[in-house]
């Protein structure tokens, strides 16, 4: 028997294209189960039904390899507990298919040991590119991540009144804005230079 999986990281993803991927394939709808959360973890309540729902001679499918794990290593461990119980893996869309219903088809082993590996180095890479992107964002002093909701006017006021030697609890009562958003949104203090006496360093542009 056919026990289809699916999964999307977050809650306003979309599982419509893998469930009518997997009805295409003549998946039953009782034997589609579903998660909405990451695949950091195999800890998933789908997952874990799909697996307990699973007898020797089954095969789970998947959209794409990727939807059950999002680790070589979780991956293919998986894989191996399935084997173990004569459970299968097969997946639908992947460029490279994986049918593991086989255990001595060396190919599918290798297709399996594949497509997790690429699976992870693109999830590292996507990581670094993000990060790239934010540092080179903020090295020219572009804003990153959610527009500020913090009026501009309020928040030139509140580092005026920092400057003036005023509390932070003051500065708070004066304007309205809270804590966490003075501490997020205010420029740092400028770093007076020090020698390593700790005495102004005199030499310092700055402080000529």
């Amino acid at each position: 028997m056919d026990i289809g999986y699916v999964r999307v990281s977050t809650a306003k993803q979309d599982l419509d294209r893998q469930i009518d991927a997997l009805r295409k394939e003549g998946v039953a709808d009782k034997y589609i189960y579903v998660d909405k959360k990451s695949g950091s973890t195999t800890n998933r309540p789908g997952l874990q039904q799909a697996l307990e729902q699973a007898r020797a001679g089954d095969v789970i499918v998947v959209h794409t390899l990727d939807r059950l794990g999002r680790t070589v290593r979780d991956t293919l461990n998986l894989i191996h507990d399935l084997q173990e119980r004569e459970v299968g893996v097969r997946t639908l869309a992947d460029p490279i298919k994986v049918d593991s219903s086989n255990p001595n088809d060396p190919m599918a082993q290798l297709a399996v040991v594949i497509l997790s590996l690429f699976g992870q180095m693109e999830r590292t890479y996507a990581v670094e590119r993000a990060a790239h992107a934010r540092a080179v964002a903020e090295a020219k002093g572009k804003r990153v991540g959610r527009p500020s909701v913090v009026d501009p006017d309020k928040l030139r006021y509140a580092e005026h009144l920092r400057n003036e030697g005023y509390s932070m609890s003051k500065i708070v009562e004066k304007t309205g804005i809270t804590r966490s958003s003075l501490y997020r949104h205010l420029p740092p203090r400028p770093v007076e230079p020090h020698t390593a006496a700790g005495i102004p360093d005199t030499s310092h542009p700055s402080l000529r």
